[in-house]
């Protein structure tokens, strides 16, 4: 696997969004047929830093047809994916569902190892998306993608991408 570094300011939420989405879609087509577990997505940022719109947007380019909230008060929801695009030579999408996961009010990683984390991470048919990875990033996967999100000033955004 290569290893790829991307960072982009951002000057509103819109841009925000179409970042997101264009990540999703270079993700996708990077890792849709290799891989041994799932594509595990850890977003980092301060509070308002955009990681919720980050994932909305990141959802939205999956097909998630319901809107992405936040599960601060359920810590994850999980969605079907249906119709994403062929990976190569054509073959169907091993991608099937989408887990988003919002880690804000856990005490340590136990709590998320008792939800079946290591169960969800290792299915192939798995896009996992976490919101503040920073309280469980001793049990991210190695191959995690990493998307730091820096509030700059106003609406400006520093996203850096590490993959």
């Amino acid at each position: 696997m290569k290893h790829l570094q991307k960072s982009f300011i951002s000057h509103n939420q819109e841009e925000t969004e179409n970042f997101a989405k264009e990540l999703a879609s270079d993700i996708l087509s990077e890792k849709n047929s290799a891989g041994q577990g799932a594509i595990v997505v850890a977003l980092f940022g301060d509070l308002g830093a955009g990681k919720t719109t980050f994932a909305r947007a990141f959802a939205e380019a999956l097909g998630v047809k319901e809107k992405a909230k936040s599960p601060t008060f359920i810590i994850f929801r999980k969605s079907r994916i249906k119709n994403l695009p062929a990976g190569e030579a054509g073959q169907e999408s091993r991608i099937k569902n989408f887990y988003h996961f919002d880690v804000y009010r856990i005490h340590n990683e136990k709590e998320i190892l008792n939800l079946g984390w290591e169960e969800i991470i290792s299915n192939p048919q798995n896009i996992v998306l976490v919101e503040w990875a920073e309280k469980i990033e001793k049990i991210l996967p190695d191959s995690a993608i990493r998307i730091e999100i820096k509030h700059l000033k106003d609406n400006e955004r520093e996203i850096a991408v590490n993959f």
